[in-house]
């Protein structure tokens, strides 16, 4: 069950935010998430409320404008070797978006599944 969050200048449109998403779904759902598992949000926050260094840390090319920041909150339990194949994946996928690839920032985020309530205040999998 991951939650998407991406963050962004605003002005994107509409077909490149699906676009976006659909790279990190594809990613999440090759290393077994299921496909109908989808709960993804977009936010976004101007240069004052969304501030990132352009080169850190050491980057070849300097972030642009165009720079996102993917945020996955998922059940804990995948291995480093499954969250490298997702990265590989998800910056292939968000590349054919046109994205340069250090203008996107990831982030995993893992909770236990007693902290997940679907629906109607009920858990699975506790």
């Amino acid at each position: 069950m991951p939650l998407i969050t991406v963050t962004m200048r605003p002005g994107k449109s509409a077909a490149y935010k699906t676009q976006v998403l659909g790279a990190v779904h594809s990613a999440l759902v090759a290393s077994g998430v299921p496909d109908t598992d989808r709960f993804h949000r977009v936010l976004e926050l101007g240069p004052d409320d969304f501030r990132f260094d352009p080169s850190y840390p050491d980057l070849a090319k300097p972030r642009s404008e165009d720079f996102v920041l993917i945020e996955i909150l998922l059940s804990v339990g995948r291995s480093v070797k499954i969250k490298k194949k997702i990265l590989a994946d998800l910056i292939a996928g968000t590349s054919k978006a046109g994205l340069h690839p250090d203008d996107v920032f990831v982030v995993f985020k893992e909770t236990t599944w007693e902290n997940w309530a679907f629906g109607g205040g009920r858990q699975i999998h506790v």
